[in-house]
């Protein structure tokens, strides 16, 4: 029997954790490193929503929602194939979690926690053999011997770690209390690894309300609308902030809207009818037509005041209100800080990795999750994304020794 393979995962959220599971299960001797005190911090922060594990829907329509600065849908057609959403739902319920469909085809754990599960998660890597090294911040890394010596700061020394293959899965720059703080892309340019700036996504955008619409509408849902920017219409819901406005319809068109000079949204407060529709149902008002709007269209109390200040009213028709309400055009800003954000967009360049996800100027070293160049909105996409990189990039590295370089 020949050597056992030694492999070193780098970052303890849901991707460096996958990848652990998969590597140990091949028989390596796998070592998870992380800077916090513990893993799985981001994943408790998802919990609180219910914990989003994946989609139940048509791959068809699962995987064009993965995006990247040069695209990608046959590569992520194929990390989708490896592990899938029914994949996913195996693997949590193989791990005593069992899962449900929502209405909305979102999958969650029954319990709709993430610690349950992630106490069952870390007691199974521990069982297969995984060794957790806490308190240590990554610091670089560099090919020595045949392998990969890694390096860490823990207090206020230095360690390394020699190991056959690493997989860094560090995360992006989005919820910094967690440990994915986005320092790794300073290390990853000194290595000359091409790195895209990260950027907040699924995040909120800024725009200026005037002082009656916040007095009426701050922390009011806008529900059953259609928002659109960019030639991309998204159906859901926002909800007004102080500062502007939050919510999965926006969260989508995140994309279209960081490459306009001047971003700009159409909300559509009435999508499941015609303007010519919305008129009809006017029959025989004369005047005081978005107080009318309220009960005959049903429009919200916050779509009436924010339509009430939005500088064409008081609307002279039925014609020119219903004009406004199926496409009021809302100026904003800027998106909210990477800090805010619930994941970050940009990272290492797809064009610096093979097929199994090993970067070809540090042969050995793989990377999985968030540190890669991809994006996804909310609604179990994330997730889902999270681990089929980890499974690719833990799989090819089970193989690495065996490649013919």
């Amino acid at each position: 029997m020949g050597r056992q393979m030694k492999i070193a995962v780098i970052g303890g959220g849901p991707a460096g954790l996958r990848a652990a599971e998969i590597a140990a299960g091949g028989g390596a001797s796998v070592t998870l490193f992380d800077a916090k005190a513990s893993v799985g911090r981001k994943l408790l922060v998802a919990g609180r929503g219910g914990l989003n594990l994946t989609k139940d829907e048509p791959l068809e329509l699962f995987i064009p929602h993965y995006q990247g600065q040069d695209g990608g849908t046959d590569r992520w057609a194929g990390l989708i194939a490896d592990f899938g959403p029914a994949a996913l739902r195996s693997w949590a319920e193989a791990l005593g979690v069992q899962t449900f469909v929502a209405s909305t085809r979102r999958v969650y754990p029954r319990e709709l926690k993430a610690a349950p599960l992630l106490r069952r998660w870390v007691r199974r890597l521990r069982d297969s053999g995984v060794e957790f090294a806490m308190g240590h911040r990554w610091d670089g890394l560099s090919l020595l011997g045949g392998g990969v010596q890694v390096a860490f700061r823990v207090k206020e020394s230095r360690r390394t770690f020699q190991a056959d293959a690493a997989i860094l899965a560090l995360g992006g720059g989005s919820w910094p209390q967690t440990g994915s703080d986005g320092v790794w892309t300073e290390i990853m340019e000194r290595l000359g690894i091409t790195v895209a700036p990260l950027e907040p996504a699924n995040c909120g955008w800024e725009c200026t309300w005037p002082p009656p619409v916040l007095a009426l509408c701050e922390a009011k849902p806008l529900k059953n609308i259609a928002v659109s920017a960019g030639g991309r219409v998204v159906q859901g819901e926002l909800l007004v902030t102080k500062y502007g406005l939050e919510g999965g319809a926006l969260y989508a068109l995140g994309p279209a809207l960081r490459t306009m000079q001047s971003p700009v949204i159409s909300i559509d407060f009435k999508p499941s009818f015609t303007p010519q529709e919305l008129v009809a149902k006017m029959q025989s008002a004369r005047r005081n037509f978005l107080e009318e709007a309220g009960g005959r269209w049903r429009l919200s109390a916050a779509a009436s005041a924010i339509l009430a200040h939005s500088g064409k009213a008081p609307f002279t028709s039925a014609d020119a209100l219903a004009a406004e309400v199926k496409g009021f055009s809302l100026e904003l800003t800027r998106p909210r800080p990477l800090a805010e954000a619930i994941s970050s967009a940009g990272g290492v360049c797809w064009s610096e990795l093979d097929a199994g996800l090993m970067l070809k100027k540090l042969p050995g070293v793989f990377l999985a999750g968030e540190m890669i160049d991809w994006e996804a909105p909310t609604g179990g996409y994330l997730l889902q994304g999270c681990f089929a990189t980890a499974t690719r990039a833990a799989r090819a590295a089970l193989e690495w020794p065996y490649r013919t370089v």
